[in-house]
């Protein structure tokens, strides 16, 4: 079969399509996916040009994000059957036998979920990443209520897009930084409130004017760095703040979040993968079968931005690497 292989560490070039041997079913809870799409993440261009979290399994097949048709299954698979279309968040970060950037792919069931009826497999596959990150941000770390204030950062972006739809679910008041006019149309249709544009105006003292002096209930940082920092003055006291980055220390420091007595959480999607933490999975995997049931009953839209044929993996990386990103990318498997 097909797979664009990442052959080492480095730029957008080290992709490369070639043949590589298909997987096989060896565990009786797996299920063979006959790939369509696969999304295209921040994750991926990092992986790609940092390295593997598996270096000594090189070279490696990236992708975290698939969409399909069910081909074969386990003996002890019970939810699904072949023929069925399914999308999923799995592998692609090194390890030998996972990823999504070919044809063929061997999942475990709890991971999967059924494809939303109404996305074409192309923007199924640009979704689950981005839909248990903003769900778990949201609703597991920060514990977000109906009624609450919420400063989400880069609304337009991939994460952003949905976080903003699953807080107005919620029932909560959404503002969020956006760096156009287009863009802040974009997050006014997806239900955001309060659109601020942050190259014209100090988001902090948006926020503070939009919430009357007091911050937001809730923050969630897709942004990092002096952002990080700086929102902290934006976030009532005793609120929450959310990051998907490290904090550079370097930049900041956390008196204002102490003073505020803030409640600081971090949220990697990823660790459930990387530490075989199974019960975890298994909660993804009901994230994006309940959102699947948001998206077809038109509660939920994915925004996709462009999708590159598997061959055009590279390009697909460059244009995440430009920044400023609205919605998702994602790749079409012939």
């Amino acid at each position: 079969m097909k797979a664009m292989v990442m052959t080492a560490a480095g730029n957008p070039d080290v992709l490369q399509l070639q043949d590589v041997v298909e997987p096989k079913i060896e565990q009786p809870d797996r299920i063979l996916v006959q790939l369509k799409a696969a999304g295209v993440n921040p994750i991926d261009t990092k992986i790609r040009s940092r390295g593997t979290f598996y270096p000594e399994q090189m070279p490696a097949i990236l992708g975290c994000d698939g969409a399909g048709i069910v081909k074969a299954v386990g003996s002890k698979v019970q939810k699904f059957k072949p023929g069925d279309e399914v999308y999923f968040c799995a592998g692609g970060l090194g390890k030998q036998g996972t990823g999504n950037y070919t044809e063929l792919a061997v999942v475990a069931e709890h991971l999967v979920a059924p494809k939303p009826q109404s996305l074409s497999f192309v923007e199924a596959s640009a979704a689950p990443l981005v839909l248990i990150t903003a769900w778990e941000a949201l609703f597991d770390r920060a514990r977000l209520e109906a009624g609450q204030k919420v400063l989400i950062h880069a609304g337009a972006g991939g994460v952003g897009h949905v976080a903003i739809q699953l807080a107005k679910i919620k029932g909560a008041e959404v503002c969020t930084t956006v760096g156009s006019p287009d863009k802040a149309r974009l997050v006014r249709q997806l239900g955001a409130d309060e659109p601020i544009l942050y190259k014209q105006k100090d988001f902090v003292d948006a926020v503070l004017n939009w919430t009357n002096g007091e911050g937001v209930d809730l923050a969630f940082d897709t942004v990092g760095g002096q952002t990080f920092f700086d929102t902290c003055n934006a976030v009532k006291v005793y609120g929450d703040l959310v990051t998907l980055l490290e904090p550079n220390y370097d930049l900041g420091k956390l008196k204002v979040a102490r003073n505020r007595n803030l409640r600081l959480s971090f949220e990697l999607m990823l660790t459930p993968m990387l530490q075989g933490l199974i019960e975890a999975e298994k909660h993804q995997g009901e994230i994006l079968q309940q959102c699947g049931e948001l998206i077809d009953t038109g509660k939920l839209k994915i925004y996709l931005n462009q999708t590159f044929p598997l061959k055009d993996a590279a390009a697909a990386h460059q244009a995440i690497e430009k920044g400023s990103m609205t919605g998702k990318l994602a790749l079409s498997i012939d």
